[in-house]
């Protein structure tokens, strides 16, 4: 046999077997002796058959008590180790990082420069709710600052895309330098295209080589970068364009006439795939009504209007969260003159 080291070892001695053996015969059972000696009776057979049930039962008793006790400890453990996975799931607070990207904070950081997002809207908000996310998380990834402002037409007129950019760039605030004239249902999906400050000119992101649906070379909408110099040396767009189109091409002529020369993407591959267009025209029909004198005048140049002849009113102004992502909604009335633009009315 095997003894631990603290112990200390036992001396055996000799036994007397005879004595031994005396000693056991007295103390033996007597009804016991008689039990298992003698002739093999209907008793005996009873007797031994009723001593292996109740061994039984209790080999049983022990038996399920172990494996209860077992299959507890077994419970216990798994319980413990799903609260300990649970704990390592949550996130863990992690150390400041001056680059990393926070939604909703304005990191300087990123550089000097901070863009305005300017999204001309009327009730489109099926688009709103995947454009804001998207657009945050995909200026974030490029570390380019910026605010996101959505200018939501509330007024009975009809839609104005150029003043309600005009009116963007006026409640921009000064805390950005350069705006980006935005369409709600055009994402970028190629994250080579540039948002960065647009230090040299305009520059047109959704070039006509690029965008799914416009490729004649004068277009300028879509997605359209300018300081906030230039578009001031422009006065801004016109406001004669009430319903849908023709203000990015008298826009066109405008940056012509400031003397200011138009970038492009270069090196983008991916084509007409480069963006994703959500507007189903089927569902949601533009306003393409020509009224009154409109079709006559809608090609003409519009020399003076501009920022300097905006009328408007914000109604309300709200900051909002969609899916993380932080906005600013400004309910906007346009004002109209219906001497000048009598079309800004529906007929």
């Amino acid at each position: 046999m095997m003894y631990s080291s603290r112990r200390k070892p036992v001396l055996y001695f000799k036994e007397d077997r005879s004595s031994n053996s005396k000693m056991n015969r007295q103390s033996t059972n007597p009804l016991l002796s008689r039990f298992f000696t003698g002739k093999c009776t209907v008793f005996k057979l009873f007797g031994l058959c009723l001593l292996l049930v109740v061994g039984s039962l209790l080999w049983l008793q022990l038996s399920c008590s172990g494996d209860l006790g077992h299959a507890t400890v077994e419970a216990e453990a798994r319980a413990a180790h799903s609260q300990h996975q649970a704990a390592l799931s949550q996130p863990q607070p992690c150390p400041h990082d001056k680059t990393a990207s926070t939604p909703g904070t304005d990191n300087p950081a990123w550089g000097p420069h901070k863009m305005a997002l300017i999204i001309p809207f009327r009730e489109r908000f099926e688009e709103l709710l995947v454009f804001v996310p998207f657009m945050h998380d995909f200026l974030n990834k490029k570390r380019i600052r910026h605010k996101i402002l959505v200018i939501n037409q509330v007024d009975h007129y009809r839609f104005n895309r150029a003043s309600l950019i005009n009116v963007g760039y006026q409640e921009s605030g000064n805390d950005t330098d350069y705006v980006a004239m935005h369409d709600v249902d055009l994402l970028p999906l190629n994250e080579a295209l540039d948002y960065g400050f647009p230090e040299e000119g305009p520059f047109h992101v959704a070039s006509p080589e690029l965008h799914p649906l416009y490729h004649y070379k004068t277009y300028v909408g879509g997605i359209l970068l300018l300081t906030k110099k230039h578009y001031q040396m422009c006065n801004g767009m016109s406001n004669r364009f009430w319903g849908w189109g023709r203000e990015d091409d008298e826009f066109f002529r405008r940056l012509k006439t400031a003397g200011l020369q138009l970038f492009r993407p270069n090196g983008i591959k991916t084509g007409y795939k480069t963006f994703r267009h959500i507007h189903d025209p089927a569902w949601r029909k533009r306003d393409q009504k020509r009224i009154a004198s409109q079709k006559q005048e809608q090609f003409k140049v519009d020399p003076t209007g501009g920022l300097t002849n905006l009328r408007y009113t914000v109604e309300a102004r709200q900051e909002l969260t969609i899916s993380g992502a932080p906005c600013t909604v400004l309910s906007t009335k346009l004002e109209c003159d219906l001497d000048n633009t009598p079309w800004c009315q529906f007929s």
